[in-house]
């Protein structure tokens, strides 16, 4: 039984390169064509040259000046052709680099573009295994390594055709320099191969590691407020130095054998033109050759150092370019998407009617956090969603806005499960704020607007409706002042805030409260939900809430345990008939008041806890 190539193998590593190639070139065959032209015009140009050199050596520079004969009628047709393949050749340099570059880059652009695409059609579940820095690595880093092949490769396809026109001319002017031509190049190949596989096998461990930097980097950025609270500035510098030096050492460690065997593939070359003048001087004595033809001969190989040089390149980059390919296919091979179906969007003028039958979900396999879940939330209701730290209410939110789907069961609105929905119906009728608010690096309206058609007056109105409009208008540029990353400038109420406007926007029939306003004051929690309820919109409204403020503005209320409904009611009915949601509302009530004796203490004064 034959055993299969390693995927280490220098074969296993020139197939998928080659292949990887291959899907290049059939997304842009086009300008791989023309860039591929170009170097087969440069090339053939090399020719020519030879054979331009050989004429003048062997018509012009020895009888001229070995002979005595007369410069006149010799000199101008010499300059004629040197003028001539010099413009060819220059055609064929702009041509191939111009449409090279294009190709490259166009090849780059393309790859970040699918990436993107891809990675947003994928479930939250598969991004909870993936670190931030380390897919910024591979859209960035990889993506642009995996197409460096590319930018040899037309060069390298003209060179192949030199390869092939030199070891004809020089066969065809002697036998003898053909096949000391053709044995120099085939160990030059050889050598390329060797030193192609060893630098595979280095780079997929720098990779990992230079994923690992921009993963460090990122949390240590994304985390800055918390690094600087806890003093621990100079712990994360000597994280990031830790990876930042392995990734050094890998790279050094590849850079040593490049550099070995590029050594050795520069200097073959060279070598092999001293054996050409060697033999080629012992065959003119003979006879075998003329003075011309061992110029011809010598020109064309040591003009080929270069280009059988590239060879070389082509092999390290297809090398190179597997590494990277391999990262970024790993990503683009996940196939957790999000599924759609058919069903088309319903009345936009309507609340959403909400059931969920034996829903039950876990983020890890064996671990229900939702268990057997029936709910029932009619049209144009306010539901508040109450329960203990840990008991599954984010969870049920994350649920009804199809974020994440049911393990087992199905959530449905208006009778249609929420996965059997066309895309785009979702977010056009569900709208989920969570408290852990994300703007945008761009205006106030910007954020709100996200390319959403509506007016202004329905920006305003939206926030107004979220309690912002106030505080917007007072900004320098109001709505349109750019609020910076992440809403920098801002406190975490007014980011709450807009980011209920940015729902509000949409007039969902659908709107989930995943304790969006715990940031602002409960004063003005209470006047957003009451205009909430009172204002002309078609939504459902479903509140996760801690504030009995809050809570009793709903129509109904749901309390949760363990991932279980244990109540369904108004709020006097729970509280008259569930223990535990009437004692979760003391210790609410018994936290307000301490807050509220903290925040009214003189300074210095001590509040009995």
């Amino acid at each position: 039984m034959t055993s299969q190539p390693s995927s280490t193998s220098p074969f296993r590593v020139l197939r998928d390169g080659f292949g990887l190639i291959g899907r290049f070139i059939r997304e842009a065959p086009g300008a791989y064509a023309l860039a591929a032209t170009g170097a087969v015009v440069f090339t053939s140009a090399i020719v020519a040259s030879s054979y331009v050199i050989g004429y003048v050596t062997d018509d012009v520079v020895i009888p001229v000046l070995g002979e005595g004969a007369p410069l006149q009628g010799r000199l101008g047709l010499a300059i004629m052709l040197i003028v001539g393949v010099s413009l060819w050749k220059t055609v064929g340099i702009v041509v191939r680099r111009t449409t090279a570059g294009w190709l490259q880059f166009g090849a780059v652009a393309r790859l970040r573009k699918r990436l993107i695409d891809h990675q947003l059609k994928l479930t939250l579940r598969w991004y909870g295994g993936r670190a931030t820095g380390d897919l910024l690595s591979v859209a960035d880093n990889d993506a642009n390594q995996a197409t460096f092949v590319l930018a040899p490769l037309p060069f390298a396809t003209g060179v192949s055709f030199l390869l092939v026109a030199t070891v004809v001319v020089v066969s065809l002017t002697d036998v003898w320099l053909g096949l000391l031509a053709v044995g120099i190049l085939l160990a030059v190949i050889v050598v390329d191969v060797r030193g192609a596989w060893l630098t595979f096998e280095g780079m997929q461990e720098a990779q990992r590691r230079r994923g690992r930097v921009g993963d460090v980097a990122h949390e240590s950025f994304d985390g800055a407020l918390t690094v600087k609270a806890l003093g621990r500035e100079t712990e994360e510098t000597a994280r990031f130095r830790m990876a930042a030096e392995s990734l050094r050492d890998q790279v050094i460690r590849v850079g040593r054998v490049n550099g070995t065997y590029r050594a050795i593939t520069d200097g073959l070359p060279w070598l092999g033109i001293v054996g050409i003048l060697y033999v080629g001087v012992n065959r003119i004595a003979s006879g075998a050759l003329t003075p011309g033809e061992l110029v011809r001969v010598a020109y064309l190989l040591s003009l080929l150092a270069v280009p059988v040089r590239l060879i070389g390149y082509l092999m390290w980059d297809v090398a190179n370019s597997v590494t990277g390919w391999r990262r970024v296919s790993e990503v683009l091979d996940v196939d957790d998407v999000v599924t759609y179906g058919d069903v088309p969007a319903s009345d936009p003028d309507q609340g959403a009617d909400v059931t969920s039958t034996d829903v039950s979900f876990a983020y890890e396999p064996g671990e229900l956090v939702i268990e057997d879940m029936d709910l029932r939330i009619p049209a144009g209701r306010t539901l508040a969603v109450v329960g203990p730290t840990g008991s599954g209410k984010s969870t049920l939110a994350l649920l009804l806005a199809r974020l994440w789907d049911p393990s087992d069961g199905a959530i449905r609105v208006d009778g249609r499960d929420l996965r059997s929905l066309q895309p785009g119906v979702v977010p056009s009728e569900i709208a989920y704020v969570s408290q852990e608010t994300f703007l945008f690096d761009d205006t106030v309206e910007g954020n709100l607007r996200l390319n959403v058609d509506v007016t202004e007056q329905t920006i305003r109105e939206a926030a107004r409706l979220a309690n912002a409009d106030e505080f917007v208008s007072a900004l320098p540029d109001g709505y349109r002042t750019h609020v910076g990353e992440r809403g920098t400038t801002l406190s975490g109420g007014q980011r709450q805030r807009l980011a209920l406007a940015r729902a509000l926007v949409r007039r969902p029939r659908l709107l989930i409260l995943d304790d969006a306003t715990s940031a602002v004051d409960p004063s003005v929690e209470t006047a957003i939900l009451r205009g909430l309820k009172q204002a002309d919109l078609p939504a459902t409204v479903i509140v996760v809430a801690y504030r009995r403020s809050s809570i009793v503005l709903a129509d109904e209320v749901v309390y949760i345990e363990d991932g279980r409904v244990l109540d369904h009611g108004t709020h006097q009915q729970l509280l008259d008939r569930s223990p535990g949601y009437a004692a979760l509302l003391r210790a609410y009530d018994e936290d307000a008041d301490r807050r509220r004796a903290e925040a009214a203490a003189e300074p210095g004064e001590k509040v009995a806890q």
